[in-house]
């Protein structure tokens, strides 16, 4: 049984090495906040961090996770007060709702890397797919995020981002 770290819990996982992450943190842990999309990759909704490092969860297998630290979207906040996730709030980011908690690892991870990131940073970083188009909202969102402006005051969807709404444009969106 191969032992995987979890939102800083260890988890002894019964399940072959050749399993992807996402049917492990998903069937075998319980952590269903990180979704199914596409399986290819692609998509984003399974997106979480290995080692701090936005990973898509359906394309890495089991066997090769040895000694890593895995955080999902459970792991951020117990409460949804990870200033990410206030920003999603306060921009009113999701529609449906099922990209997002990909989306918001995607972000975390963004301005872990780059704390100020421009309108091309973030068009650049998000190549998470929403089927629904919140991408203006995302820049927003990352945007507030990154000024440490969370508040839940009812934001609109304009960014005042030069060119952050054009970000659901191209790059295979």
């Amino acid at each position: 049984m191969p032992a995987l770290r979890v939102n800083g819990r260890a988890f002894e996982v019964a399940a072959e090495a050749d399993t992807p992450l996402l049917w492990v943190l998903r069937d075998t842990i319980g952590l269903t906040g990180t979704k199914y999309g596409c399986g290819a990759g692609l998509c984003g909704a399974c997106t979480v961090h290995v080692d701090g490092v936005a990973t898509r969860s359906c394309q890495v297998l089991l066997g090769s996770l040895k000694d890593a630290n895995i955080t999902t979207i459970e792991g951020l906040s117990a409460d949804g007060s990870h200033p990410v996730q206030r920003a999603w709030i306060a921009a009113q980011v999701p529609q449906c709702g099922y990209c997002q908690s990909g989306m918001i690892m995607a972000a975390v991870a963004l301005l872990r890397d780059k704390p100020r990131p421009n309108a091309a940073d973030i068009a650049a970083a998000m190549t998470n797919i929403c089927r629904c188009g919140t991408y203006p909202r995302v820049a927003q969102a990352i945007a507030l995020a990154a000024a440490g402006t969370t508040g839940t005051t009812g934001a609109t969807g304009a960014t005042g981002m030069a060119g952050a709404t054009g970000a659901n444009k191209g790059g295979g969106r």
